[in-house]
């Protein structure tokens, strides 16, 4: 597909990378020419320095013939015209980064008369995913699949946890649960794991199956089911300001440390419910006045990683329960879990993710369409929703005479509202919702997954 990316800051950028891998035809513009050196010297792009928003710019870039055009610029209203524009040009899909509260809030009413095929709002992404997490804070991660019938949750096996030294095949009669381990990350090796695999502790494995077979799961393993109630963030960004307004809906006490003063009496008025704290995230004598130890959660959402790193170890050596860390370069994933934190959320990342998930849905054979995509196992397996339709040539085929690709998992089917936890008789049927878990890169669509 011929792709044109505007913007090539931390989002941009990593668009521009998971979509050149995947082989796409990727036109990125820029109005700083050195950025674009630096993208166009590490991928397969090309760059064009300039106004995206301009005819002339987009008509050198090609946006009459191009596929998809996605607007990733810092300003929201140069990217709702960056998408008019290409629009008007030809392009056949557009979407927007829309950060600002008050402009996402209107977006769903605005859409089709901007244009927009989808509009994407980092910030809010991640506050929703750190929402989730508080939810069930025994996890690394949990994601959603058919609209919350099936969740895929993460956690690590510590010391003492009775999967320890089970195989996969004696799991579900153990403890009883339908559930289904489709993800182990030992080490610096990943397993999308057969029957007879045996969890070891420190394992950070991925568990696919309906929420109400996890919780069962979960009390059986005796993970601590404890209830969020109090939880301090520390900056006050757009993604403290959805934070705090989903967790208010969860019954949440939420204390935020900002230290710039005008942002403070900003989140004041918006927050009125919510205490703002004047002050420096760093500064411990303030975390310990402000009663960091009695917290449940805390989260870290200054603007630089290294801060929140710093302050998330601290906050854990503290004692806090679950401590939560937003981390906008993952290069070393594998050394913030040495330290000690497994919980670490990218908003670019997830945006990225999100995006890439509309274009494979754009390239999806006839007989199912893409509907969810996650990485889990620190970005090295994906797991992906797929909507059957008729047409499929597998349907009602057993699984155990499908020639999975290697490293390959289906590893849960919902249909009609029910949550299948899949074996070797099950059969995949019009209508369903199949969860396909991968290590695969060649992987993208239902079709991929036989040889």
């Amino acid at each position: 597909m011929k792709i044109i990316i505007v913007g090539d800051g931390k989002v941009g950028y990593t668009l521009t990378d998971k979509l050149s891998r995947e082989g796409h035809d990727v036109t990125v513009i820029d109005n700083n020419p050195a950025a674009l050196k630096n993208t166009t010297d590490r991928h397969d792009v090309i760059g064009i320095a300039g106004n995206g928003a301009t005819f002339s710019v987009q008509q050198e870039a090609g946006a009459d013939k191009a596929d998809l055009l996605i607007a990733a610029t810092s300003a929201d209203e140069l990217n709702l015209l960056c998408c008019m524009v290409a629009k008007k040009l030809g392009t056949q899909h557009t979407i927007a980064r829309v950060r600002n509260p008050e402009y996402s809030e209107q977006m769903s009413y605005l859409k089709d008369e901007l244009y927009l095929s989808m509009h994407i709002n980092p910030e809010l992404a991640a506050a929703e995913e750190i929402s989730r997490i508080l939810r069930f804070p025994s996890v690394i991660k949990i994601e959603p699949f058919s609209k919350g019938k099936a969740e895929l949750v993460e956690i690590r096996l510590a010391e003492g946890n009775p999967l320890i030294g089970v195989s996969l095949n004696a799991l579900q009669n153990k403890f009883q649960v339908k559930v289904l381990v489709c993800a182990v990350k030992r080490g610096e090796a990943v397993y999308i794991p057969k029957g007879d695999f045996v969890l070891e502790e420190n394992d950070k494995i991925s568990i696919s199956a309906s929420p109400s077979e996890i919780s069962a799961l979960f009390r059986k393993l005796n993970l601590v089911q404890y209830k969020v109630k109090n939880v301090m963030i520390a900056g006050g960004g757009r993604i403290a300001y959805y934070l705090t307004r989903q967790l208010a809906t969860m019954g949440i006490k939420v204390k935020i440390i900002e230290n710039d003063p005008e942002r403070c009496r900003e989140l004041t008025s918006l927050l009125p419910a919510t205490m703002v704290i004047y002050s420096n995230a760093s500064d411990k004598e303030m975390l310990h006045e402000e009663g960091l130890e009695d917290m449940d959660a805390f989260v870290a959402l200054t603007g630089l990683d290294e801060e929140n790193i710093i302050i998330s170890l601290y906050a854990s050596a503290c004692g806090v329960p679950k401590v939560i860390t937003k981390v906008s370069n993952i290069a070393f994933p594998a050394m913030l879990e040495k330290l000690g934190l497994d919980t670490v959320v990218s908003p670019k990342d997830i945006t990225a993710d999100q995006i890439v998930r509309y274009v494979r849905a754009m390239e999806n054979s006839v007989g199912s369409s893409m509907e969810s995509l996650y990485k889990i196992a620190n970005g090295e397996v994906e797991a992906m929703e797929f909507r059957i339709r008729s047409g499929l040539p597998f349907l009602g085929t057993p699984l155990k005479d499908l020639r999975l690709k290697k490293e390959v998992l289906i590893a849960c089917i919902v249909r009609n509202g029910k949550t299948i936890i899949p074996g070797g008789n099950t059969t995949i049927e019009a209508g369903d919702s199949v969860i396909v878990v991968t290590a695969n890169e060649d992987v993208r669509d239902l079709m991929d997954i036989v040889d």
